[in-house]
């Protein structure tokens, strides 16, 4: 079974994906980490590299067409990024498609802990990160990153913990 999951930073895409390849033996792809390797190779931040983005597509699609290739690959697979539901849809690959998100307050206070900055810096970073992508993504895709309909299950992390939202990821899978 392939699976998608996506959402906003600090949503809990990567522990929900790393508990769920755990669970289930699945190998897992966490696409935010090649971002950040590519930022970490051109000795830049994530937010330039998304100025960089902007204006280089190759970027973008670079990683997007890897994960049709890695699903196409892989009938038994977790991809977690913001775009692979989009991706997978757009190219007729089966897969159930999983969306978190938590309130910013929520989001920032976990990136803030995850980064070791301060609720103020990871706030600006972060809307400043979602703002490149959703124009990245409307620019290159023609994807509104607020469409909800390719998702197979929305879960609100916000007052879950991560065994919890394991558990409503495999009762859905499981139904």
């Amino acid at each position: 079974m392939r699976i998608t999951i996506s959402g906003p930073p600090g949503s809990g895409k990567t522990t929900a994906c790393n508990n769920l390849s755990e669970a289930l033996g699945l190998k897992a792809v966490v696409f935010g980490k090649i971002f950040r390797e590519i930022a970490a190779e051109k000795n830049i931040s994530l937010i330039e590299l998304g100025a960089m983005a902007e204006k280089d597509p190759t970027i973008d699609k670079g990683i997007d067409e890897r994960i049709v290739e890695i699903a196409r690959e892989n009938e038994d697979i977790i991809l977690e990024s913001r775009l692979s539901a989009y991706m997978l849809k757009r190219n007729d690959i089966p897969a159930f498609k999983i969306y978190l998100y938590a309130s910013p307050e929520v989001r920032m206070a976990r990136i803030g802990v995850r980064e070791g900055d301060s609720f103020e810096k990871a706030m600006a970073d972060t809307i400043e990160r979602q703002a490149s992508e959703a124009k990245r993504y409307m620019m290159y895709y023609n994807i509104d990153i607020n469409d909800m309909s390719v998702y197979d299950l929305i879960v609100n992390t916000d007052d879950l913990t991560p065994d919890e939202v394991l558990e409503l990821i495999l009762d859905a899978i499981e139904g």
